[in-house]
């Protein structure tokens, strides 16, 4: 990604996607045999940010506050419109320009933004809001 180990400031985040790479694509996934990609996001907002989102991609966009793509910072979430259905795939944003999610066809990795194949399909992205709902009072 082009970021040198002593610039990675979020440890946590760097273990958990370590902990997950790999593990393979499973619609309604929320373990180690098979995980989606909201199911990825819904994980690692609670377990890195200590934020509770909603499972559903659909859901989890109605709790961001959008940015410019030069805005995003690590953990900020990205939606995607796959075969024409909006807000079908989510991410999560890390450092210069490279996210991780829950491929369909290769599991979890992690890629550039701008790859030529996803990055037609990209729609918005931002940072989780805190609400009143959330059990954290940690943002990032």
């Amino acid at each position: 990604m082009g970021v040198a180990a002593e610039a990675i400031q979020n440890g946590r985040l760097y273990a958990f996607i370590d902990q997950w790479m790999g593990t393979p694509y499973k619609f309604g996934g929320l373990d180690h045999d098979g995980i989606d990609c909201s199911g990825l996001a819904f994980l690692l907002e609670q377990q890195v940010y200590d934020i509770n989102i909603p499972r559903m991609t659909s859901q989890q966009v109605m709790v961001i506050k959008r940015k410019y793509e030069e805005e995003l910072q690590e953990g900020d979430l990205l939606f995607f419109d796959y075969d024409g259905k909006k807000f079908s795939h989510v991410g999560i944003y890390l450092q210069n320009g490279y996210y991780v999610h829950a491929s369909s066809t290769k599991g979890v990795i992690i890629v550039k933004l701008r790859d030529p194949y996803t990055y037609k399909y990209f729609s918005r992205g931002g940072s989780v809001m805190l609400s009143a709902d959330t059990d954290s009072t940690s943002g990032k």
